[in-house]
């Protein structure tokens, strides 16, 4: 006898905290119990068979109600309750995701001649994604990542030799730029803005970033795996980056905005898979 269930987010993750309300006809109160650490809901409080309301809530998911009928067991089972993040949006489930290089990518968009973009990428970087607790709102999140300047690839020699000048990025004296991202603010259905600060050319300046929240699933080593997309523009001159070659009727060679462009992965755990 007793009420049992599950509550779950969309990716299927347990609610640990999630609080199960169940009131009769009358709309007094006969139950109230939580989850567990599995997201299970398990009371064996006696229950006069019918019909009853449930109520299920979690801080920064939405309350969910449903009707559930008691049968004459004095048992009722609600089945999975999926609970959405407050808004619509959601974050993968708390604790420490590691970006996986090798299935994630760096790039950088620029103006060329004013007619055509250059893309570039950076081939070796690295960094994690820290979700302290969904419970306590997604403001929780943390983000730190490092590239190595040096790496810099747009497929052409002469011009990645020139990125890496201190016309440019410099790399000799500033081998290393640095993003460390403070929090995220929810900014549409599974978007969201990333707010931190970006290291450059020895410049740091506040830059936020667009993120895409893309998904949460298993991979085929064994681990767990959540992809996001984000975008973000910066200006050279901001970092302190001012070569500007002008080329016939007063066009730059290279545009003063940068697109960049995010593609990741990230692994659940301190270490990536050995694949």
């Amino acid at each position: 006898m007793g009420l049992r269930g599950q509550v779950r987010t969309r990716d299927g993750w347990a609610v640990q905290h999630a609080i199960v309300t169940m009131t009769d006809m009358t709309g007094t109160q006969v139950l109230r119990t939580g989850a567990d650490e599995e997201g299970a809901v398990r009371d064996d409080s006696p229950l006069v068979p019918g019909p009853y309301t449930v109520v299920v809530t979690a801080v920064g998911y939405a309350p969910v109600a449903s009707t559930a009928l008691v049968t004459r067991t004095g048992r009722a089972d609600l089945g999975t309750v999926t609970l959405a993040r407050q808004g619509g949006v959601e974050l993968p489930p708390p604790g420490v995701w590691s970006i996986d290089p090798a299935h994630s990518s760096v790039g950088a968009v620029a103006q060329h001649l004013g007619i055509s973009s250059v893309r570039g990428r950076f081939t070796e970087f690295g960094g994690r994604i820290e979700i302290l607790d969904t419970g306590g709102g997604p403001e929780q999140a943390r983000v730190e990542a490092v590239i190595s300047a040096a790496t810099i690839d747009t497929g052409n020699g002469l011009r990645d030799k020139h990125l890496r000048s201190p016309d440019f990025l410099d790399v000799e004296r500033f081998p290393e730029i640095t993003y460390s991202g403070t929090g995220v603010t929810p900014a549409g259905p599974d978007r969201w803005k990333v707010h931190g600060r970006l290291a450059l050319h020895g410049v740091v300046r506040d830059l936020d970033l667009d993120l895409s929240y893309l998904g949460t699933g298993p991979d085929p080593w064994g681990g767990v795996r959540a992809a996001f997309h984000a975008t973000t523009e910066l200006h050279r001159a901001d970092f302190a980056m001012n070569y500007n070659q002008v080329v016939q009727a007063g066009i730059a060679a290279i545009g003063t905005t940068l697109r960049i462009e995010l593609e990741i992965q990230a692994v659940r755990g301190e270490k990536l898979p050995e694949v």
